[in-house]
């Protein structure tokens, strides 16, 4: 089992930044990090970590070898917790990854719920509005409304994220409201980057196709909210996001004859993890929650 501790402590070390601060979280003295540590080079005969006075950064090798570390170290621990609490309830760790302002405003408090009625499960969950291979970076469970795809991974839809043209009442004052999607090339647009500048509507007679020229692009939802509101331009929001200040009048609805496509949310699950028990009641969950705010369907690839 040194083997196991060691990589525990390459994990901690790695988590942290620091030979200190990973003592405190294993609870030994740093001394015993820095020996298992020690071990585990000898082992590999390569460093896995550069040493400053300042801070612990990791070396080439430690970055090749920490999702796979961080595998091997979550199927013994779940080898381990399974095997004396069969027929008990959930217990373990979900290693998560969700895109930061979905993270915020909607799948937080549902993680917050999940964890309610499964005491005994803890959860790691990082922010990162980037794809993600859950496999190559270690994660149980990635959560993306981006149509990404990777081998030994499954696909669980989880339900479509509806999205909403819009802007302020301040804005339409002083620019216009468009009638067409093939105005807005005239507008000041405030655009999601990850899905591009090229705009899909969908109207009477079929498909119209837009190329936008922002004055914003950013990967941060909050960002687009937050500048609709002070009147900067039009933004394509999740409902999820904007729904509260259309109600309170704050951003109006546009283009009513066209309709955007929703962007689906996804669970990508590898293949090694999609029949562990506690990855399998997270994704039920989760598409059970959010289900009245989908619709029927199948997963919209835009």
């Amino acid at each position: 089992m040194d083997t196991l501790t060691n990589l525990k402590a390459f994990l901690a070390v790695a988590r942290t930044g620091s030979f200190a601060a990973a003592a405190r979280e294993l609870k030994v003295a740093p001394s015993v990090v820095t020996k298992r540590i020690g071990q585990l080079e000898w082992r590999l005969k390569a460093g896995l970590f550069e040493r400053s006075t300042r801070r612990v950064g990791m070396t080439a090798t430690g970055l090749r070898y920490l999702a796979s570390v961080q595998r091997i170290v979550a199927d013994v621990d779940e080898l381990f917790a399974e095997l004396p609490a069969m027929g008990r309830d959930l217990q373990g760790r979900l290693r998560i990854k969700a895109p930061g302002t979905l993270a915020v405003h909607l799948l937080g408090p549902l993680l917050e719920r999940f964890q309610a009625l499964h005491p005994l499960v803890s959860i790691e969950l990082l922010t990162l509005d980037r794809p993600v291979n859950p496999v190559d970076e270690g994660f149980d469970v990635v959560l993306t409304l981006m149509p990404d795809a990777f081998a030994g991974v499954v696909e669980q839809p989880l339900c479509p994220m509806q999205r909403i043209l819009c802007a302020s009442p301040a804005y339409l004052e002083g620019k216009g409201t468009p009638a067409h999607p093939s105005d807005l090339a005239r507008h000041d647009i405030l655009n999601f980057l990850p899905t591009g500048t090229q705009w899909t509507f969908e109207g009477a007679a079929g498909e119209v196709l837009v190329r936008v020229h922002p004055r914003l692009d950013t990967n941060e939802g909050q960002l687009l909210l937050s500048s609709a509101l002070a009147g900067h331009g039009i933004a394509r929001l999740g409902a999820y996001l904007c729904d509260r200040h259309v109600r309170a009048g704050a951003l109006v609805p546009l283009l009513p004859g066209y309709t955007i496509k929703p962007l689906w949310l996804r669970a990508l699950v590898p293949d090694s993890r999609i029949q562990v028990a506690r990855v399998q009641a997270l994704v039920q969950w989760l598409k059970d929650a959010l289900e009245p705010a989908g619709t029927a369907g199948e997963p919209a690839q835009g």
